[in-house]
């Protein structure tokens, strides 16, 4: 057996397609989407995701809003720019790239978010909503990668309902998160959440239908570790020095696992394009919401 590919590229450019098309309605109506990130220091990586988001905007009609600080940059100044973007009809959501400097406080300047502008899906206010809501549609977005696994199986007809999902790593991103995501009653997985302090690790892979590894530990999950017809995510991101010097970046997920996978989502390739369209899909409700109510607001002022 060698697993099928679970194709993140090819399936995120189909969502981009379907989300031009709710763009240009947006725009018939005198509605633009806008994306607005803010980018703290000159780390290499941010940037470059950063960049890459923008890229994805000016490929749907989605307008780009780029704010930048240095690195020296306090937390008030921080704050004075995510209360400009709050406040910007412009801008229908946006993100603050993380990781911040270590002199801010990284939980006060996300709960500084305006919630219906969270382009993340990670405010406070919107997990709470997700924890509180187990079926049926929500007036709030998603956390991007959690709905980007689930959409990416969902687009090539691998079904969830009933299968042992194991989620390894408790990131704020991903791992806490995956759990409320996927026990929804539209996907009706179970869910295991396993982390450093797990003891039964191996045995959970063994019995697992469906892994997503987002632990952030090069090749963690060994092929003899999971069992035949496994639907593997690899989600971690690792660099790694080799003994030629050079570094390279590496997922959780042993390759050769994909000899016992029936499906498998490659690093990269897999899950990091639809964590990337699913924030354009956010930032395209947040806008499609405010129509709806500037339309009713319309009518209440026209009676």
């Amino acid at each position: 057996m060698t697993a099928k590919v679970l194709d993140g590229k090819a399936t995120a450019a189909a969502i981009k397609e379907e989300l031009r098309g709710r763009v240009a309605a947006l725009a018939e109506r005198g509605h633009t989407p806008g994306l607005g990130t803010l980018l703290v220091g000159e780390d290499a990586g941010s940037q470059k995701y950063v960049a890459g988001k923008h890229r994805d905007c000016a490929e749907v009609g989605i307008e780009s809003i780029q704010r930048e600080l240095p690195a020296d940059a306090t937390e008030e100044q921080i704050l004075d720019v995510v209360r400009e973007l709050n406040e910007d009809p412009a801008c229908t959501g946006y993100i603050v790239q993380l990781p911040l400097p270590k002199h801010v406080d990284t939980q006060k300047v996300l709960e500084a978010i305006d919630p219906d502008k969270d382009a993340d899906g990670l405010h406070p206010m919107n997990l709470g909503r997700l924890v509180a809501s187990v079926g049926g549609e929500l007036d709030s977005p998603l956390p991007c990668t959690p709905a980007g696994c689930v959409e990416l199986l969902r687009h090539h007809g691998v079904e969830l309902a009933g299968k042992h999902v194991l989620v390894i790593g408790r990131g704020v991103t991903i791992g806490r998160p995956a759990g409320l995501v996927l026990t929804r009653r539209e996907v009706n997985a179970t869910v295991t959440l396993a982390h450093t302090g797990t003891t039964n690790l191996d045995e959970l892979l063994a019995s697992a239908d469906v892994v997503i590894a987002a632990a952030g530990s090069a090749h963690m999950v060994k092929p003899d570790q999971v069992k035949e017809g496994v639907i593997v995510l690899d989600v971690g991101v690792s660099r790694v020095t080799g003994e030629d010097g050079k570094s390279r970046v590496l997922g959780d997920v042993d390759p050769a696992v994909k000899e016992k996978a029936a499906w498998m989502a490659p690093n990269p390739g897999g899950v990091g394009p639809m964590t990337r369209v699913m924030l354009l899909a956010n930032v395209v409700e947040a806008a499609e919401r405010a129509a709806e109510d500037d339309g009713r607001a319309g009518e209440r002022v026209g009676a």
